[in-house]
């Protein structure tokens, strides 16, 4: 049964570049699925240092992608978290709770055996709403 809507990605020049064949999020009517994010500058390209710093880095990259389809961080419902070690879950959390604020949407956080690509920490996937 087609309702008509179409989905489509994000694109601006301003957005991190897939490493892949996949868009950096995907709307369909007034929802926003971000692809899984890394801690590297959308402009520069280098890999932040550090989990604390991958993590920032990882959510600014998400709200830059909601925001160029009108949403934002505090229209996330829920964030998938990929750390490279378990270890590091306090540290990528405090920065996740600073960077939310009051803000908490649902989350699934699990240990990656791999992430893709060399020195990455931490990954974080979102879906948002549009308001």
């Amino acid at each position: 049964m087609s309702t008509g809507a179409a989905a489509r990605p994000v694109v601006s020049d301003r957005l991190p570049k897939p490493v892949g064949p996949y868009s950096p999020a995907m709307a369909l009517d007034r929802l926003v699925f971000v692809s899984g994010q890394a801690g590297k500058d959308p402009v520069t390209g280098h890999l932040a240092a550090g989990v604390e710093a991958q993590t920032e880095q990882c959510l600014r990259n998400i709200a830059g992608i909601l925001e160029a389809r009108g949403s934002g961080l505090g229209q996330v419902l829920r964030c998938g978290v990929f750390l490279a070690d378990m270890k590091d879950f306090d540290r990528m959390n405090a920065v996740y709770a600073r960077m939310f604020g009051e803000h908490r949407p649902a989350r699934t956080t699990v240990q990656a055996a791999a992430l893709p690509g060399a020195g990455l920490l931490v990954e974080i996937d979102a879906v948002a709403y549009i308001p």
